[in-house]
């Protein structure tokens, strides 16, 4: 039996919920399911204690979730939009992330803020942008970006069970998306990437919905006999270098593809590291697939036009593999 991503991430939350009495829902309507009806229904099986609506204030959300996991709970919160995750910053990044550092582990914020980003047609400047480089920057937040339905289950699940404060990124485009889930007890390592397809050419690295251009891109690029690994990062914070380096170490080419711009991404803090670690190991240089540096347009047609898809990745696959035969390799 297939399930939509939206319909994985409900299983998730109601699982944890019966499982620990304290994981508790908040956020903007989530008595009513949500903006996306990912908390549909959970209010009627678990009481308003548990799943509270609280008023349009994301910095009060924010704190009254800290305070309550300050305090033992596992709360479960939802920002409608990864734009107005902005109106959260202050508690996130002065309060959440710190307090297990400034009480010398003595304290601890097991709390999970599921945000949703991404262009999905016609949202506009203010409710589709990818702002997850902003959060990568923090030290002591986690930042989990799933790239199917099954990866969210897990990871979500994972998430809840840390202990720590982690940022939960759901790409509106993927919500429809259907997969078939198989539960079998075993749940995705936060900090762990995937190897979502084994190739010898170049290491092509993307995460959340640019994961499926890339896998498209693979299947195109096999055609003319280019063989690309894939790597689904999964998480951005802890980065996992690991399974990075030892892709690299085997293909000598990378390229970095992510929905968010490119000035200050994800990508540019991979291309560094690469650069700086794996320098040796490379047979031409990083290049990075991105959006360029404007706000998504409202019009479907200009949206279309600005972001980054399975051509861009292949034509820059394309590119470093040309660039290496140019060097001599």
């Amino acid at each position: 039996m297939t399930q939509t991503f939206i319909e994985v991430l409900r299983r998730a939350l109601d699982e944890e919920m019966e499982l620990d009495p304290a994981v508790h829902l908040l956020g903007e309507d989530v008595a009513e399911g949500g903006a996306f009806g990912v908390t549909s229904g959970l209010a009627k099986k678990y009481g308003a204690q548990r799943v509270r609506n609280t008023p349009i204030s994301e910095a009060a959300i924010t704190g009254i979730a800290t305070g309550a996991a300050l305090c033992g709970l596992k709360p479960v919160l939802e920002i409608m939009f990864i734009d107005f995750a902005t109106l959260a910053l202050d508690c996130l990044v002065n309060q959440s992330a710190k307090y297990r550092y400034m009480s010398g582990g003595q304290l601890a914020v097991p709390m999970v803020v599921r945000t949703q980003a991404g262009a999905a047609g016609g949202a506009a400047a203010q409710h589709s942008q990818s702002l997850e480089a902003w959060f990568i920057h923090v030290p002591g937040l986690v930042v989990v970006s799933p790239s199917s339905p099954v990866e969210a289950y897990g990871l979500l699940k994972s998430a809840v069970r840390l202990g720590d404060p982690v940022l939960f990124i759901e790409h509106k485009r993927l919500y429809a998306l259907k997969e078939a889930l198989v539960v079998n007890g075993e749940l995705p390592q936060i900090g762990k990437a995937r190897v979502a397809r084994v190739g010898t050419d170049v290491t092509l690295i993307a995460y959340s919905a640019m994961v499926r251009n890339a896998l498209e891109a693979a299947d195109e690029l096999a055609r003319s006999g280019i063989s690309v690994e894939v790597i689904d990062l999964r998480t951005l914070l802890p980065l996992d270098m690991a399974t990075i380096a030892a892709s690299v170490s085997k293909t000598h080419r990378v390229v970095i593809a992510h929905e968010a711009v490119q000035n200050g991404g994800v990508g540019a803090e991979i291309s560094a590291r690469i650069g700086n670690e794996l320098f040796d190991e490379l047979d031409s240089p990083v290049t990075r697939v991105a959006c360029p540096f404007a706000p998504i347009p409202f019009a479907p047609e200009l949206e279309r036009a600005l972001l980054p898809g399975t051509p861009d990745i292949v034509h820059a696959v394309r590119a470093v593999i040309g660039l290496s035969a140019l060097s001599g390799e």
